[in-house]
């Protein structure tokens, strides 16, 4: 899968990811309405808004991009019919064959963590069958418990060709709280980012690893040397756009080759109707707001890049 990423970012040149993290504050009045004319203010009718608010944005930007990623606490505050609009919201990137990054930031050991990969990128027996439930490509995790929350995943991961993204200099203001502390002289992100590349060495692909980190767009000197710590993994870069992260932040987190890293906006795009920038477009036509904004943010990223040679 991470060789698919690869290819699918040399096809689109678009090393970009978009966030579908929707908020019933983001979604237009016309589809609510609707949801709430057939499900009534209910927790189905938040879901099916959510629902229709993703397909349109999905339709109207997968040809532009190789990957999105929902982040599945704005689907599961709305319980279990929140939890289904997020396995359709999965099933229906992978049909627009779209490179899920299930944002779930999950953390554990033991039959927990293997519970929890294989709930998200792996599968489930049940009798005589199996199932995979959710069935992302990747899944976010936090590594603070060490290697026994880890490994569960990476074995998941081995046997299905899946990957993970480990939270190692994450973009939130407070991040430094713990992340910056100096361990022997050193912060402990990059203590850190050098066991990730450990175990990004257990599971290669091709060129990259299926263990990926998390590195904030919004700490990019941070981000040039935690590059060079995890040269063979992938990152994934939060915080571009309403965070402040910009193109120009960008150009070291990236390797030689132009890859090695995929950059997430989330209601950047999603929202972007209401940007002033994109309020030409109103309310009606929040889709193709969000199509323009994808396009602005890959001349973006393409123009560092470019700058950067």
């Amino acid at each position: 899968m991470i060789q698919k990423l690869a290819e699918k970012i040399k096809k689109t040149h678009a090393p970009i990811c978009v966030g579908l993290d929707p908020m019933l504050s983001y979604i237009p009045g016309h589809i609510l309405d609707k949801a709430f004319a057939e499900f009534g203010e209910t927790l189905a009718g938040a879901a099916e808004a959510v629902w229709q608010y993703n397909k349109a944005i999905i339709d109207a930007t997968y040809d532009l991009i190789p990957s999105v990623k929902p982040q599945i606490a704005m689907y599961e505050q709305f319980g279990v019919e929140g939890l289904m609009a997020f396995q359709k919201t999965v099933a229906y990137c992978h049909q627009k064959d779209l490179i899920v990054i299930g944002d779930v930031k999950r953390g554990d050991i033991g039959s927990t963590s293997v519970a929890y990969a294989a709930g998200h990128l792996g599968t489930v027996k049940v009798g005589r069958k199996s199932y995979a439930p959710f069935d992302e490509d990747f899944a976010t995790v936090n590594p603070y418990l060490g290697t026994d929350g880890i490994k569960p995943f990476i074995d998941v991961c081995k046997e299905e060709k899946k990957g993970i993204f480990i939270l190692v200099k994450t973009s939130n203001p407070s991040s430094g709280e713990f992340q910056d502390r100096l361990i022997d002289g050193r912060p402990l992100y990059e203590w850190v980012g050098e066991k990730v590349a450990e175990w990004a060495d257990t599971h290669m692909g091709d060129t990259y690893s299926y263990v990926g980190a998390v590195v904030g767009a919004t700490y990019p000197q941070m981000g040039k040397v935690l590059r060079g710590i995890m040269p063979k993994s992938f990152l994934l870069i939060p915080g571009y756009g309403a965070q402040g992260g910009k193109g120009a932040d960008l150009a070291h987190f990236f390797n030689e080759d132009g890859l090695g890293a995929v950059v997430n906006s989330s209601r950047g795009i999603i929202a972007a109707y209401k940007q002033e920038k994109y309020a030409k477009f109103g309310e009606e036509n929040f889709a193709d707001a969000s199509r323009a904004a994808v396009i602005d943010m890959i001349e973006d990223i393409d123009g560092a890049l470019n700058a950067a040679k």
